[in-house]
């Protein structure tokens, strides 16, 4: 049987829920370390116990000159901005018109527990481009100089592996804030950068420069109409520059990333995808007057907003706006879709579907993001579709991270996950080899000084039924039975009856966070 955790997240002790419905019983490290020793886990889990250098594998298998398998997929990697995970149709969302995501979920694998490592934008990316935690890629934080631990990017990996890549879109590894984002080994041999919409850059802003080139100007047409219309919009622009690049004629799988802004804010979509809103029938967030006092509590807690009541009017616009962005980038999934089946290579073509992570928009009082772990921040959509390669119309509950796309991305091209890799792989679920509800006994998000204003940490761990936050170095915390409490709206944290589980998660979380470090390079010798 495979190893609970290959490669370098091998180490961390199984916690199982057999033992008691409410409760994981823990392995000690002494137990362990007998269990590996006597057979028990798998070699490839000894193995992750010796941690590799971060770069090993990948540098590698370029200087030997590995390629990707003959039947290697070509990748469209969809990655959009802020986008919570109920926001699909086909995934329970009777309020918004989807059609084309819900294809992709008809044709391919949804995994409804899908959760980011960081709630915010540029940890969380460096984490699902390198299949590792932020901190321990030293990569915790927005606007940071640069790419400090420079960990191999699966893009930059797949190249040299003889993947032809592009992208469009966003890219945030750095900082873009007054400067053009500096480019990385990050692979890609097209690069059409646009970090945001807005006309920041007096040069160099790809999707900009082509509205320029064609006489508009983003700022005074945004001034104008309130918003960018359909055609030139962004997020159109994204779909144009990816269907250019499949139609080139080349030898070899591509890897196209799409990474529109939207629905990030501010919540401007085009008219006619808002006029599309019956803004009296849509539902309010989920809030309860008990999260006024719960956030006033954390209030010293890093956060972009405070949480007040919101008038219920505001509300409903604000949903229908954020949702009116989400249906304009569905009419672009449905054309880059088409793109594909008219130059005959949908059926090789892995499609993914997901986001960097999720937006408040009015739950708890709270808008935007920050050091939180509610599951409107850290619960995402992801869809894999290949319906010649992977199951479809399955929905999977099984926890999982976005850690987990590259190693996935890697075992269908056919090459060797390096142990470094904290990810572990979803093609056992999406061939149908493994049970589709079963894939990790717990996910984890942090928060690590990321954002500006009041410095702040925080740890989430969460398992089937529990979720725990930690907010380091202020005796705060939430802890939430999510069976009983779906909406989060009433914290365990000092409740007696729940302090056994508290303290296990807590452990659990303790452990793997040490279980997950760098420990430095390659052992080779016994002193």
């Amino acid at each position: 049987m495979a190893a609970p955790y290959p490669c370098r997240f091998a180490a961390i002790p199984v916690y199982s829920m057999a033992a008691a419905p409410n409760s994981w019983a823990i392995m000690n490290r002494r137990s362990f370390i007998a269990s590996a020793a006597t057979g028990a886990f798998s070699t490839a889990a000894a193995r992750g116990a010796e941690r590799r250098p971060t770069s090993t594998s990948a540098q590698a298998a370029a200087s030997a000159g590995v390629r990707a398998a003959s039947d290697a997929p070509n990748i469209l990697w969809i990655c959009t901005d802020q986008q919570r995970w109920d926001t699909i149709r086909a995934l329970g969302n009777s309020h918004i018109r989807t059609p084309n995501i819900d294809r992709l979920c008809a044709e391919g694998v949804a995994f409804t527990h899908a959760h980011c490592q960081n709630p915010i934008c540029t940890p969380s990316r460096a984490s699902f481009l390198t299949g590792m935690y932020p901190r321990y890629l030293n990569a915790c934080t927005n606007g940071n100089e640069r790419w400090q631990n420079e960990a191999p990017l699966v893009t930059k990996t797949l190249a040299d592996a003889g993947y032809d890549c592009g992208l469009a879109g966003k890219f945030h590894l750095t900082s873009a804030h007054g400067r053009i984002e500096p480019r990385l080994d990050d692979g890609y041999r097209v690069f059409h950068w646009s970090h945001h919409p807005h006309d920041s850059w007096p040069q160099g802003h790809d999707y900009n420069d082509w509205l320029k080139a064609r006489g508009i100007d983003h700022t005074a047409t945004k001034k104008r109409l309130g918003y960018i219309p359909t055609e030139h919009h962004q997020t159109t622009w994204c779909a144009d520059r990816a269907i250019d690049f499949m139609r080139e004629q080349r030898e070899g799988p591509w890897l196209f990333s799409y990474n529109c802004f939207d629905p990030h804010p501010p919540l401007d979509p085009p008219k006619e995808f808002l006029d599309r809103f019956d803004l009296e029938s849509l539902p309010l967030p989920a809030f309860a007057e008990s999260d006024l006092a719960e956030e006033r509590g954390l209030a010293g807690v890093n956060f972009q907003s405070k949480a007040g009541r919101i008038p219920e009017k505001k509300q409903r616009l604000n949903l229908a706006k954020y949702w009116a962005m989400i249906e304009l980038i569905d009419q672009n999934v449905g054309r880059m879709i088409e793109a594909l089946e008219a130059t005959g290579q949908r059926d090789n073509t892995v499609i993914i579907f997901t986001s960097d992570h999720g937006h408040m928009i009015g739950d708890h009082g709270l808008n935007n993001k920050g050091c939180r772990f509610y599951d409107g921040l850290v619960r995402v959509p992801l869809i894999w579709s290949c319906p010649k390669r992977f199951e479809t119309n399955l929905r999977s509950d099984a926890l999982v991270e976005l850690t987990d796309i590259a190693p996935t991305l890697l075992e269908l091209a056919g090459l060797e996950v390096p142990e470094s890799m904290h990810g572990r792989s979803l093609k056992p679920i999406l061939t149908g080899a493994a049970d589709a509800g079963e894939h990790r006994e717990f996910v984890r998000c942090t928060f690590s000084e990321t954002l500006r204003g009041p410095r702040s940490f925080g740890t989430m761990i969460r398992n089937r039924r529990h979720k725990l936050c930690t907010y380091h170095g202020t005796g705060l915390g939430q802890l939430f039975d999510l069976e009983a409490d779906p909406n989060e709206h009433r914290n365990l944290w000092d409740d007696p009856g729940h302090a056994s589980i508290k303290a296990e998660l807590m452990l659990a979380s303790f452990d793997a966070e040490a279980m997950s470090a760098d420990v430095g390079s390659r052992r080779v010798g016994r002193y």
